[in-house]
């Protein structure tokens, strides 16, 4: 059987293989995953992705399967590591923390000022895939970026370094890193002005350098054999297919819930009555990670939030079976019991993670007396909320449970309103589809509407 285009998704524990023909039509089509247990273990990941690719034969009753082209997402072998090294924690540091999880990354180290020796040795404990560094404006304080990077050139590691800050510093930054292992990047500065980001650039870099080493991770070294286009971090896959669907519909919000964390990423102005009175700027494009809300590994974090008795009183079941529920608890629920469970923690998850990710109303007061100003993400004029993810494609309530964000604002929160449409990624793509729009938007953003079921207009 003859297939167009192989979209991977190579995750921690498992890897889908989805399958599309007519990329070059005008009338794409979605026509079949497969899915096998993910290899990084056995120190050679094509054999899950092969295994995928069986799985997705044995689908479509094909004997044997030719295909064009085969490109990936991934989140194995941790995804993409990265530690992020600034100068003032709620301007350059806080900028160059968005570009990198903007880019899918996973930030495992985060420091302001001048690196300390606690701050190496942990940096070395991590082994990130990359190392960001940023700090002042552009002609403004050069000193804290310049001994934070000669501290990281001195260590000599073969990791790639990204610098995105003052670019005064350009040169002396690129003797600093002449005769290291160390692969330097440099790219426009992440703060160049007070109050200015300027994230896109670096996002973008992430992206290219994390394609061009996550084939060094173990278990991904022979991944190239295989794949012939990008690699991408799954989480930065969902972002460009959110940025690719905001140009047709306007303003959004995804949820995609896992099994070990819920992720948000919202692409949106806000409105221009909240952008007078915000605080401190706000990235366009914005995703944030609440590693502690998973339904399924950090499913214990999530119940402690609830509670037992009101997980009892929700569920209308007695606190023993709500213990049994906890006890053999697993990543996929059968039992409607199971589902009615998995649909709580979801709630509590989506609900907490998204105002995490927005912002608040402050009143604060003076002489003048009061004065209203806002702070974080505004979410105001979002007109869809998007569910992705297995819990919010596969549960029964999931749109019910979507509705209840809005409705959980107790007044003083930026989030989406009540008007706000409910989609839906039904064929459970929406990472894939990230990928491919790289190479081929069109047919990306098609085959994205009819996932979400948009009707196409006239």
């Amino acid at each position: 059987m003859k297939i167009n285009l192989l979209v991977a998704e190579i995750g921690s524990t498992t890897t889908v293989v989805n399958a599309f023909n007519g990329i070059s039509s005008g009338k794409p089509a979605f026509i079949g995953q497969g899915q096998a247990p993910t290899t990084v273990l056995d120190g050679d990941v094509n054999i899950g992705l092969k295994g995928a690719i069986d799985n997705l034969k044995e689908n479509l009753g094909a004997k044997n399967i030719e295909y064009d082209e085969l490109i990936a997402t991934s989140s194995a072998a941790g995804g993409l590591r990265m530690t992020v090294h600034g100068l003032v924690y709620d301007m350059t540091v806080r900028a160059a923390k968005e570009a990198a999880l903007g880019a899918g990354a996973n930030i495992h180290q985060i420091t302001a000022g001048r690196l300390r020796r606690t701050d190496i040795k942990k940096l070395k404990e991590i082994k990130p895939n990359i190392i960001l560094i940023a700090g002042g404006v552009d002609y403004g304080e050069r000193d804290t970026a310049l001994y934070n990077a000669e501290k990281i050139a001195e260590l000599d590691l073969e990791i790639p370094v990204i610098y995105a800050g003052n670019i005064e510093n350009h040169e002396e930054i690129k003797l600093l890193f002449e005769e290291t292992k160390s692969k330097l990047y440099i790219v426009e500065n992440v703060y160049p002005k007070i109050d200015q980001l300027n994230i896109e650039p670096t996002r973008k870099v992430i992206q290219e350098v994390f394609e061009e080493h996550i084939t060094h991770a173990p278990g991904m070294t022979k991944v190239r054999e295989m794949v012939t286009g990008p690699i991408i971090p799954t989480p930065g896959a969902v972002m460009l297919a959110s940025k690719l669907l905001y140009n047709e519909i306007g303003d959004l919000v995804t949820l995609d819930v896992g099994g070990a964390t819920t992720d948000v990423h919202s692409v949106t102005e806000g409105s221009e009555e909240v952008n007078r009175m915000l605080v401190s700027p706000e990235p366009f494009a914005k995703r944030t990670v609440e590693g502690d809300l998973g339904v399924y590994v950090n499913m214990k974090n999530i119940v402690n939030r609830i509670g037992i008795e009101k997980l009892s009183e929700r569920l209308n079941i007695s606190i023993d079976e709500v213990k049994k529920l906890i006890e053999n608890h697993k990543p996929i629920p059968q039992t409607n019991k199971e589902k009615r469970f998995v649909e709580e923690l979801t709630l509590e998850a989506i609900v907490t993670a998204v105002k995490r990710h927005s912002g608040k109303f402050r009143h604060l007061y003076g002489p003048n007396g009061k004065k209203t100003i806002a702070e974080g993400k505004d979410l105001t004029n979002v007109k869809y909320i998007i569910g992705t993810g297995g819990a919010l494609t596969r549960l029964p309530r999931r749109v019910e449970l979507m509705k209840e964000i809005p409705l959980s604002n107790k007044g003083n929160e930026l989030l989406p309103n009540k008007e706000a449409e409910i989609l839906i990624d039904n064929n459970y793509i929406m990472a894939t589809l990230g990928v491919m729009s790289k190479k081929y938007p069109e047919a990306a953003l098609k085959l994205l509407k009819e996932s979400l079921k948009i009707v196409a207009e006239g």
